[in-house]
């Protein structure tokens, strides 16, 4: 994400990412930090451990999403009606959103259709849809990635 602020600030192209307003632009920060530190550490456990430690992982991601759904609210992005700094940190866990599911025995769309719908919006980018890995691929491979590392 740094490196993404570096671009932002040097190549000045419109529309910005980050929001020109400085309070705005540290909440971009702050939740852009927030997606970084916790959905993949998190994510990762509930594909990569068993017992306790995914139950608890799987509790966790749980309510990142839901905390996350939150600050989406009724907007179109995060960023409100344009695609911004922390559409581009969460966009790529989009991915991993069949995996989350399916190992975290919940249904995305029933428990976050906010979160979801606002993934479908970001792939009717071409810049998104292109640069997305497909959700049952990464499902495959965290099943050998498990498989490697002798989990279930």
């Amino acid at each position: 994400m740094i490196i993404v602020q570096y671009i932002d600030e040097v190549w000045s192209h419109k529309p910005s990412l980050l929001p020109s307003d400085p309070y705005r632009r540290a909440h971009a920060r702050f939740w852009a930090d927030y997606i970084d530190k916790k959905i993949y550490p998190i994510g990762r456990n509930l594909w990569a451990s068993e017992g306790e430690v995914k139950e608890s992982s799987k509790k966790d991601l749980f309510q990142c999403f839901k905390i996350l759904e939150e600050e989406l609210g009724d907007k179109q992005y995060f960023g409100d009606e344009s695609f911004g700094y922390i559409d581009l940190a969460l966009i790529p866990f989009y991915s991993f959103f069949y995996t989350f599911e399916t190992l975290g025995n919940w249904s995305m769309v029933a428990e976050f259709p906010k979160l979801v719908k606002w993934g479908e919006r970001c792939l009717q980018k071409e810049s998104v849809s292109k640069s997305l890995s497909d959700q049952k691929e990464i499902y495959e491979a965290a099943l050998q990635i498990k498989q490697e590392l002798g989990i279930e």
